[in-house]
Order: C-alpha cells, then sequence, then structure tokens
C-alpha cells in the first residue's frame, strides 16, 4: 500500500449465511438463534434476489457477491488500482428489536469482519457495526473493537428509532471523537418508520431515491440538535446519499437558520462552512451531470474540492466496467477524491498506510 494508491471508502462484504457468524457468537446467543430458527439478516435495502442489486460479474456461483475477501481483492481492488478499501458490512442487525440480540449480533459480526476478512489481506480497513438502539451497548462495542487499528469508522444506517442528533446517541459520537473514528452514515434503515416523510411506499425505486431525503433530515437533526458544537472533532461520512442535492440542501438550511439561529444558538457558525468542514460523501452512486462543465458547476455550488471521498460502491450495481471515477471529473479532483481526501478524514488510515 502506498500513499498514491486509490482508497475505496465504500465496499461491501457478504455474510454467506447466518451460520458463519454461530463461531462468533456466544453459546447463549448461538443457541437462541438455533432454537428460534432464526432465517438470514440480510438487508432488504439491496434485494438478495434481484439482478439489478448486484453486478452480473460480482456474483459466484451460487449468485453470491462479495463472498470471500479474495474475491473481494481481485475484483474490487486490483481493476481500479486500489491500495486500501473500507469494508461496511450491511448485514442486518439493525432490524432486531431486541437489544441484547442485536449487540450480540454485531460483536459476532465485527469479530467475524476481523478474522475472515482483515487477517487475509492487509489492504483491507472496516467500519464497526454498533447496535444503534441502546448507545451503551453501542458504545462498548466501540471500546472493544477500537483497539485493533484496522477498524477505522463507526457505521451507523441513516435512518432509525430516533434522529440520529438527538441526545440518547450522544454518548456513541463521544466514543467515536475519543478514539478518532469517523461516524459513517450508509443508505439503510431498520424500517421502525417510513423511509419517506409521507408513509411507507410502494417501490424499491421510491425507497432508493428518498435515501437522499433521509440524509438531509439527518444532516439537519446532527446541525439542528448541536452535534458538531459538542464534538468538534468529529467527522461525519454521508455513503451512498448521492452528491447533487448537497447544495441546495445547504441554501435552503442557511436561509432558514439566518432567521431562526435564536432557537439553535449552539449553531454559531453558517450551516454551510460547517458541512464543508465536517462532512464528507462517497462518490457512488454519482447522481451530478456527467460532463465536465456539470461536475465543474457542481463542485463551485458546494464550494469545496475536500468533500467527495472516492468509492466503488462494489459489489452494488453503480457503473460498467471500471469506470468508477464519474466521467468528466478533473485529474486534480480525481487525486483528491481518491488519495487526499480519504487520508484527511480517516486518521488510522494516516497511521497505518505507508
Amino acid at each position: 500500500m502506498t500513499t498514491n494508491a486509490p482508497i475505496d471508502c465504500d465496499v461491501h462484504p457478504t455474510v454467506p449465511g447466518l451460520s458463519a457468524l454461530y463461531p462468533y457468537l456466544d453459546e447463549m446467543w448461538r443457541e437462541q438463534a438455533i432454537r428460534r430458527g432464526f432465517d438470514e439478516l440480510n438487508t432488504i435495502a439491496y434485494p438478495a434476489n434481484s439482478p439489478l442489486s448486484v453486478r452480473a460479474d460480482w456474483r459466484d456461483a451460487a449468485g453470491k457477491p462479495a463472498s470471500t475477501a479474495e474475491r473481494l481483492v481481485a475484483e474490487a481492488l486490483v481493476p481500479f488500482g486500489t491500495g486500501t478499501a473500507i469494508l461496511n458490512c450491511l448485514y442486518g442487525t439493525a432490524s432486531m428489536f431486541s437489544e441484547d440480540l442485536q449487540a450480540a449480533f454485531c460483536k459476532a459480526l465485527n469479530d467475524w469482519i476481523a478474522h475472515e476478512w482483515l487477517d487475509r489481506d492487509a489492504r483491507l480497513r472496516a467500519s464497526i457495526v454498533v447496535p444503534l438502539t441502546n448507545a451503551e451497548m453501542a458504545v462498548t462495542e466501540i471500546e472493544r473493537r477500537a483497539t485493533d487499528p484496522r477498524f477505522v469508522q463507526v457505521l451507523l444506517p441513516v435512518s432509525g428509532e430516533v434522529p440520529l442528533g438527538r441526545r440518547q446517541n450522544w454518548p456513541i459520537y463521544a466514543a467515536a471523537e475519543r478514539h478518532h473514528l469517523p461516524v459513517g452514515v450508509h443508505a439503510g434503515s431498520s424500517y421502525r418508520h417510513p423511509v419517506t416523510g409521507v408513509g411507507w411506499p410502494g417501490s424499491y425505486t421510491e425507497d432508493y431515491v428518498n435515501q437522499a431525503v433521509g440524509f438531509q433530515s439527518a444532516l439537519s437533526s446532527l446541525l439542528a440538535e448541536g452535534v458538531f458544537a459538542k464534538f468538534p472533532d468529529l467527522t461525519v461520512v454521508l455513503m451512498e446519499s448521492g452528491v447533487s442535492w448537497l447544495p441546495a440542501y445547504m441554501w435552503r438550511f442557511t436561509k432558514f437558520w439566518k432567521g431562526l439561529r435564536s432557537e439553535i444558538p449552539w449553531v454559531s457558525d453558517p450551516p454551510g462552512e460547517i458541512l464543508r468542514e465536517r462532512v464528507r460523501l462517497t462518490s457512488q452512486p454519482f447522481d451530478a451531470p456527467p460532463d465536465p462543465g456539470g461536475i465543474d458547476r457542481l463542485m463551485n455550488q458546494i464550494g469545496s474540492d475536500e468533500m467527495l471521498l472516492f468509492a466503488t460502491d462494489y459489489p452494488h450495481w453503480q457503473f460498467d466496467g471500471d469506470a468508477a471515477m464519474p466521467a468528466g471529473v478533473s485529474p486534480a479532483l480525481r487525486h483528491k477524491m481518491m488519495v487526499e481526501n480519504p487520508l484527511r478524514t480517516y486518521a488510522r488510515l494516516r497511521e497505518t498506510v505507508p
């Protein structure tokens, strides 16, 4: 690995089946899973049987993608010259209602990632999966796994039981900041509430498109509740949020902040300035115009070339062939997205990537 090699900030290993986690579960919880007949916990954010959710050439003979570290490296790192990849496992632990079960499966999932993936290739890093329903348990898991420098961030779904900025989540941010770990907010949900603000959608298309609105709501909560003020060294990474909605959102929030700032006095700086300094977004799925002029205008509207991080979103089908970097991105911006911005964002990469 070298600091000039691309860093992929969002790739997804696949849990081959619930039984793969059994060796990493305490005996009590393993017996619970078997006796109660638990089915798979695959997230419905990417339907396993939908041909469009995964590129056909990234499925193995059994139809599963990203099934081993060796396959992931061969398909997601080698073709793009990637030197480091951050694994964000989207297994559906967030859907469990039992706090104890959710904590047990998050622990098992993180141990499985460490032993079956990180131990097999030095180019791999990972996010810590935590039980969002219980902040105390989430902190315990962060403290346990933060001792391993290969875990470089804390992973949360964008939609849970309460908005991300609410005070009951603050111990998670305190632990992340203490260990110099960004908080990665990924598209997805615990499905306690509709993904839209107007009720349950009737199609997967609506669910996917409306994830961007969920990210806007999450940012509003983090800003208005004072998370960025309370934790001045915390960075938030939005993953699979898209990027084209950001300028309009910053304009809108800033406009109303000017008139209502007395309600949230801890937001002392213009929201756009806070977001440019403290928030990052992964590049896939890229929803901006494909031409150079369109991308230049978008970057001028965002007002920063430090907010975007390179990501393939492997194995999800966001592009064909090796066109992981959107067409029209300038060479200078390309290098910042692939190398400079990730190294600035992830303190542990600066410490471990030579």
